[in-house]
């Protein structure tokens, strides 16, 4: 049997873990596997590498993707959605590994062609219904940058604000905040006010905590401002409220590179492994999730177009900690 498979949209941590898993038992099964190269650009253009082992061995620590990846797009043209079908023709099933936005893509060519099974990755952690590649390490990292923010913060008496990643979620500030200490974390899912947050900091004063840590997602937005990043206004609204010197940190596409951490590892692992099985016994339109330790098959009908968004329950649970 032939298989496909590619990563599309945002890169992350582990992307190449479960690629290897894929690839290797699918050998081992006397299978062929093709790498399309960056994502759905290369089944436009029927540009792949055939894997083996020699190109599957020692990525499992390794950042980033192998086959390389992009958001490149083919549903909105005909032509292109022509060309995909007619390259996929040749193959017996297509992995796709992404977040929401391949998710969209997958789904779609799944219903024109029927073969397709999906592996959640997203640093965003906004998959509805699993657990996504990628998110632990972006909250290792950004957990562990905002703890040495932190000296520096009491040295110097400064409040910081810490913009993290986390477009229409806000699950890595959220983890990342309640795991480094932060004393305010502002999310999209509930964004406090500028004037909440300064009496945050103010209480703290009266504390004799001279210092303070927030954790903002660069998706939060204010209906009665229009900003180009809120961390940066959150930054310069506190400094004028309170005036007391702030700064600003971005902690950006950083989240998105370096070696995944063992649990990314060992959910990409067995979510590759779980895609083969899916894929060699015609099990297609599912997306492989994971619950913290068992793997699972979803239909893609029943995920597409949900957002996995931070509860209130978890809000509030960590808003008991604020100050």
């Amino acid at each position: 049997m032939r298989f496909g498979i590619l990563t599309s949209g945002g890169d992350c941590p582990g992307l190449n873990a479960a690629i290897r898993a894929f690839v290797r038992r699918a050998l081992i099964d006397g299978n062929e596997v093709y790498g399309f190269k960056d994502g759905w650009l290369g089944v436009v253009n029927n540009d792949y590498i055939r894997m083996t082992r020699e190109s599957v061995s020692g990525i499992i620590f390794q950042g980033g993707t192998v086959l390389g990846t992009s958001r490149f797009n083919p549903v909105f043209d005909e032509g292109l959605t022509e060309r995909c079908l007619e390259n996929l023709d040749q193959l017996d099933g297509l992995v796709v590994i992404g977040g929401n936005g391949s998710l969209h893509i997958a789904y779609h060519f799944h219903r024109l062609w029927g073969k397709i099974v999906f592996i959640p990755k997203t640093i965003d952690n906004d998959i509805w219904g699993t657990e996504s590649i990628g998110f632990d390490t972006a909250v290792n990292v950004a957990s562990q940058l905002i703890d040495r923010l932190h000296s520096t913060a009491e040295s110097h008496k400064r409040v910081f604000v810490v913009q993290v990643m986390g477009r229409h979620t806000g699950w890595i500030a959220l983890y990342s905040g309640i795991s480094s200490g932060a004393d305010v974390i502002v999310i999209p899912e509930y964004p406090i006010t500028v004037e909440e947050i300064a009496e945050i900091v103010e209480r703290r004063k009266k504390m004799g905590r001279s210092f303070s840590i927030v954790v903002v997602a660069e998706g939060v937005r204010y209906s009665d401002q229009r900003v180009q990043n809120v961390g940066i206004h959150i930054q310069r609204r506190l400094a004028r409220i309170l005036s007391v010197e702030t700064r600003f940190v971005e902690i950006g596409y950083v989240l998105r590179g370096g070696s995944p951490t063992a649990y990314d590892r060992l959910m990409a692992h067995v979510m590759g492994n779980f895609a083969y099985e899916l894929v060699v016994n015609g099990k297609f339109g599912y997306i492989t999730a994971y619950n913290g330790y068992d793997v699972f098959s979803t239909k893609m009908d029943a995920i597409v177009g949900r957002l996995k968004t931070v509860s209130v329950e978890d809000y509030l649970s960590a808003k008991y900690f604020f100050g």
